[in-house]
C-alpha cells in the first residue's frame, strides 16, 4: 500500500535519468501493472519553476498514479517543493532521494550521503511528510545501506523515517562507495524489513522475475523496486507481473528478435511523440539500442547504422533486417544491465563526517538542474 493505494503487483519503476521519461514510462505500463516513476527532480528547480524541469513533471493522461521522485538537501525547500506538488496537483505520490551516488550530489550532502548527518535527514523527512499531509499524498523514501561499509545509516534512517510518517521505506542495498558495483546484499534488507513497521520495498539485482520471487522469499519485503534490469527489456514487468501472480508456476517468456524489433519501434514512435519531434525522439531513442540487442547475433554493421538512426522510417527499414525468428539469448538472463561500474570514494563536503547531529545546510547544496 502507498497510502489509499493498492500496489499490485507489489513492483516499482525506479527513476533513472534520461530514461524513465513519460514515453518509457508508458512503455512499461503496457507490459504490466506497478508504480512508474518520473525520473529525479531537484526541489529547487520546482519551486523555482524551471521550464525544463516542468516539462520533466508533465503525466500522461492515462497514467492514473502519478509518481514523482524530489531531491533536495534543505528542508523548507524540500517542504516548498512538496506543498508545490500538492496545490498545483502535479502528483499522486512522492519519493526522496537518499540513495545518489554520483559525485555532485554527494559533494553538496545530497542523495546518499545525507542520512549521516541524521539531524537534518529528519527535518527534511519530517516537513516533507507535514507538507504533503493536508494532500492527502503518501511521501517515500529511497536511501542506500550509507555512505561506506565503515558509515552505514539504513536503519537508523529507516527508523528516522517511519518516526516521521513515511508511507513506506526502499533500500539500494548498495552503499554509495560502491555505486553499482558488486551484489546488492539482500540481508540488509531483511535487516530493515525486520526493524520497522512500515512497508519496505528492496532493490538491487532483480534481473529477472524469478529474482523478485527469491528477493521477498529471502528478505520478507512488501515489494520490490527495479531499475537497470529494465533497460532494454521494457517485458520485464510483464515478467514480475506473471512471477507475482503465477508465484511457484511461474515461467518466463522470453521474446524473439522480431517482438523485440516491435517494441523498439514502439518505444521510438512514443518518445517521437512526448518530445514532438522526430529527429530528438530518435536521436534519443539510440542510447537504448544496445540494450535492446544485448547478447544478439547482430552484426556491427547493423549495429552502428542503427546507433545513427535519424527517423521512424529509418528505425523501422533497419529493424526489418533483424532475423525475427532469432530466440532471446539465455545467456544474458541473470546478467547485469546499464551501469556497472568499480567502487569508489565518496566525495563528501568538507567535514561533512565530523558530526552526525550538525543540522546545517550545506552552501551552494540545492541543484537547479532536474534528472540526476
Amino acid at each position: 500500500m502507498l497510502g489509499d493505494r493498492a500496489v499490485n503487483p507489489p513492483v516499482v519503476l525506479a527513476p533513472m535519468a534520461g530514461i524513465t521519461n513519460v514515453a518509457f514510462r508508458r512503455l512499461c505500463r503496457e507490459q504490466g501493472g506497478g508504480v512508474y516513476v518520473c525520473e529525479m527532480i531537484t526541489t529547487r528547480a520546482l519551486v523555482e519553476r524551471i521550464p525544463k524541469t516542468l516539462k520533466m513533471v508533465a503525466f500522461a493522461e492515462d497514467e492514473d498514479f502519478r509518481s514523482l521522485q524530489l531531491y533536495g538537501v534543505d528542508p523548507d525547500v524540500t517542504a516548498a517543493a512538496v506543498r508545490m506538488v500538492g496545490e498545483d496537483g502535479l502528483a499522486d505520490h512522492v519519493d526522496l532521494n537518499f540513495g545518489c551516488p554520483v559525485p555532485k550530489v554527494t559533494r553538496r550532502g545530497g542523495g546518499s550521503a545525507l542520512p549521516w548527518r541524521r539531524k537534518l535527514f529528519g527535518r527534511i523527512v519530517r516537513q516533507a511528510v507535514e507538507a504533503a499531509r493536508p494532500y492527502g499524498i503518501p511521501l517515500t523514501i529511497k536511501m542506500r545501506k550509507g555512505i561506506d561499509d565503515d558509515h552505514l545509516t539504513y536503519v537508523e534512517a529507516g527508523l528516522i523515517a517511519q518516526e516521521a510518517g513515511v508511507a513506506a521505506v526502499a533500500l539500494h542495498a548498495r552503499t554509495a562507495e560502491q555505486r553499482y558495483s558488486g551484489q546488492a546484499d539482500w540481508d540488509a534488507i531483511a535487516t530493515l524489513k525486520q526493524a520497522l513497521d512500515v512497508p519496505v520495498l528492496g532493490n538491487g539485482d532483480i534481473w529477472e522475475g524469478s529474482d523478485a520471487l527469491r528477493m521477498v522469499a529471502h528478505t520478507g519485503v512488501d515489494g520490490v523496486v527495479v531499475g537497470r534490469g529494465c533497460l532494454g527489456r521494457p517485458w520485464l514487468f510483464a515478467d514480475l507481473e506473471a512471477a507475482f501472480t503465477q508465484g511457484a508456476d511461474y515461467k518466463p517468456v522470453l521474446p524473439m528478435l522480431g517482438e523485440v524489433a516491435k517494441i523498439m519501434s514502439r518505444h521510438a514512435e512514443l518518445l517521437v511523440d512526448a518530445l514532438g519531434d522526430e529527429k530528438h525522439g530518435c536521436a534519443d531513442f539510440r542510447k537504448h539500442i544496445a540494450w535492446y540487442l544485448k547478447g544478439f547475433p547482430v552484426g556491427g554493421e547493423l549495429r552502428r547504422r542503427l546507433s545513427m538512426v535519424a527517423s521512424l522510417a529509418e528505425l523501422d527499414d533497419l529493424l526489418g533486417k533483424l532475423d525475427p525468428g532469432e530466440p532471446f539469448p539465455v545467456s544474458e538472463l541473470g546478467q547485469p544491465r546499464g551501469r556497472v561500474n568499480a567502487p569508489g570514494k565518496v566525495t563528501l563536503p568538507q567535514g561533512w563526517l565530523d558530526s552526525r547531529d550538525d543540522d546545517t545546510v550545506p552552501e551552494g547544496a540545492e541543484m537547479e538542474n532536474s534528472g540526476g
